[in-house]
């Protein structure tokens, strides 16, 4: 037996006889924070996040979708990938006929073998504005954790203005807890080394985020 198979073996005997109607675990938790600093129209909104991304280091485009394609060769051209590693769901249109070889990933796929593909495209579940954060959550068109991680090149795709949001609080009410979730403020950097910031250390060295709409 695991360590997690006995913490959680404890909690379900703790809990066994506790009926939905004992308290306090039939009130729901208040959470009456502040949701939004400020007002914003949905242009603002956008143009933040745009100004947060490129604070944290990621690199900003826009596109319409018929530039998207183009935009994303050029993208990878300019990197020198000679393949790039696509999640199962992500749509096809996005990725132009001519290009790098597609690498789809697949459950026996090692990280070095991941590690040899130059760049990753994915979509994202929700962007946030006030932080200049993406988020992943393993939607069909994102693919797992680890395609995000290893390669050392990501090109991130957000739907404007569908999946941008002012604020964390808004983000969490669009995300299933269920879900696993990878939040990504900017390229992977670290400075705890004498506070030298080194990038690429647990993530993609170089981050690529397209505002599509």
């Amino acid at each position: 037996m695991s360590s997690r198979e006995r913490i959680l073996g404890r909690v379900r005997r703790a809990l066994a006889d506790v009926t939905p109607d004992d308290r306090p675990y039939a009130e729901a938790v208040p959470r009456e924070y502040l949701r939004e600093h400020g007002e914003r129209s949905v242009a603002q909104t956008v143009e933040l996040l745009a100004e947060n991304l490129a604070d944290y280091r990621a690199v900003v485009h826009r596109a319409d979708a018929a530039e998207l394609p183009l935009l994303i060769t050029r993208l990878l051209a300019e990197r020198g990938s000679r393949e790039v590693l696509v999640p199962a769901g992500l749509p096809p249109q996005w990725l132009a006929a001519a290009g790098p070889v597609r690498v789809h990933d697949r459950a026996a796929d090692t990280a070095q073998r991941l590690d040899r593909v130059g760049s990753v495209v994915t979509g994202c579940a929700v962007a946030i504005a006030e932080t200049g954060t993406i988020v992943l959550d393993g939607s069909p068109d994102q693919g797992r954790r680890r395609i995000s991680l290893v390669p050392d090149h990501h090109i991130c795709v957000v739907r404007v203005p569908d999946q941008v949001v002012s604020s964390v609080p808004q983000a969490l009410e669009r995300l299933d807890p269920a879900r696993p979730s990878t939040w990504i403020s900017g390229p992977s950097a670290t400075s705890d080394i004498e506070l030298d910031r080194v990038e690429g250390v647990h993530g993609p060295r170089t981050l690529e985020v397209i505002l599509l709409g």
